[in-house]
């Protein structure tokens, strides 16, 4: 589904507008007669401050020794705020950024509005081979490729080693395992089980899989949130919450959550390798030995987790076009997500980057790079992003008790149908 104007008349439009620049510099790329990058590149960042951001800013602003008459504008723009925020400056015509660290499912969304610019046959994109596939898949929109995968992840449980051998129990490989396990950390040490974020529903999709649900069917245009598997994967978080097993809150999810695990309050949470450099921070993850991983417990149906990561786009209205591209296929390049592996133990997108000792040696990257391979893709239509919000507001009420599981259920399946026009 397309909304607002066609994407040729923005593109048209914005090429012809003098406002519509990401960079500050109005140089084109490239100083006239010597074909050498110049000029200013704006990247809108959204990786955790504090602990991602450092390295990636460092990391970033390095392309100037390859490139010294390049200025690289680093913004960290929060990854909450900033699907909505590019899609208001992209509009405007102003202030949008020359490179963004899309979220996968922003990706094919922005590309259908007309706002990114094509990387086929572009410097931003070499080598398109080398990219692990499922990494690639939510960079193309209508046969074109709108950008480059940068790191792929998805999710697992970690868990507090020494709690659980105080506790004595094992990593829980089922939901049922999981209130057992539960029960006998609080027995055992007063401590909570899990803590499960309450107020972000991405940490309801491994449930959701695991009894057999999606959220849509995009091969039949179906929505599924709201079959049985959907009401089923409600009343399962529910329970987790209820019986004790688990803690949520409605705010505050992320900073909640990485305390309460980081401070030994819980024992386990469900998260990423983007969460590990933020994980190892906290006192009881000192000894970087305590944290243990492993994969997210398993439904009645199956064990899945979803497929995650982000890609670096090109807004189509910047006037730094070559150096963005020169930009792009620096941060996408294998030596630089090496460099990303080894302070981040983020995974990186090219086949050819798993060679690299950094990454080999990585013991997170080892955990999770068969995860990922298994890992449950979204489906990559425009509207992805936006299904979200309506699951997140259902979801919570059923966690908090403000609604039940067939009603929550029921609710976000008629917005997805609102959303999805013509769908079932």
């Amino acid at each position: 589904m397309r909304r607002g104007i066609t994407a040729t008349a923005l593109v048209a439009a914005l090429a012809l507008a003098a406002t519509a620049c990401g960079s500050e510099d109005k140089s084109d790329g490239t100083s006239k007669g010597s074909g050498e990058l110049s000029g200013t590149v704006t990247w809108w960042d959204t990786s955790t401050v504090g602990s991602e951001d450092k390295v990636f800013k460092k990391i970033a602003e390095d392309f100037t020794k390859q490139h010294p008459k390049v200025h690289i504008k680093y913004v960290n723009v929060p990854f909450g705020d900033a699907q909505n925020k590019f899609k208001n400056a992209a509009q405007s015509g102003t202030d949008a950024p020359d490179v963004i660290r899309s979220e996968v499912a922003w990706t094919p969304e922005f590309a259908d509005l007309g706002y990114l610019a094509p990387l086929d046959g572009t410097s931003a994109l070499k080598n398109p081979g080398d990219f692990l596939k499922q990494a690639a898949a939510s960079t193309k929109y209508n046969g074109k490729t709108y950008a480059v995968p940068q790191v792929i992840d998805s999710m697992g449980i970690f868990y507090n080693k020494k709690i659980f051998k105080e506790a004595g129990v094992e990593v829980p490989a089922t939901v049922d395992e999981l209130k057992t396990v539960s029960k006998k950390i609080k027995d055992k040490t007063g401590k909570t089980g899990m803590y499960l974020r309450g107020d972000d529903a991405y940490w309801f999709l491994s449930f959701l899989y695991g009894e057999g649900g999606d959220m849509v069917d995009a091969s039949t245009k179906s929505v599924t949130i709201d079959n049985p598997a959907g009401v089923k994967a409600m009343k399962v978080v529910k329970d987790l919450v209820d019986s004790g097993a688990a803690k949520t809150d409605a705010t505050d999810g992320w900073d909640n959550m990485q305390s309460s695990f980081k401070d030994g309050k819980v024992a386990m949470i469900i998260n990423g390798p983007w969460a590990v450099a933020d994980t190892y921070a906290g006192k009881e993850f000192k000894d970087k030995a305590n944290l243990g991983i492993a994969p997210v417990p398993a439904g009645s149906a199956a064990q899945g987790a979803p497929q995650g990561g982000h890609n670096l786009a090109v807004y189509a209205g910047s006037k730094n076009l070559d150096a963005s591209y020169a930009f792009v296929d620096y941060m996408t390049s294998a030596d630089t997500q090496a460099k990303v592996t080894k302070e981040l133990s983020l995974l990186p997108t090219r086949t050819s980057a798993y060679t690299k000792e950094e990454v080999v040696d990585n013991e997170i990257v080892g955990f999770f790079k068969p995860v990922v391979e298994t890992a449950v893709e979204r489906p990559w239509i425009p509207e992805t992003g936006s299904l979200f919000a309506p699951l997140v507001t259902e979801y919570t009420k059923v966690l908090t008790g403000q609604t039940t599981p067939e009603k929550g259920a029921k609710a976000t399946g008629d917005s997805y149908r609102k959303l999805l026009k013509g769908w079932k």
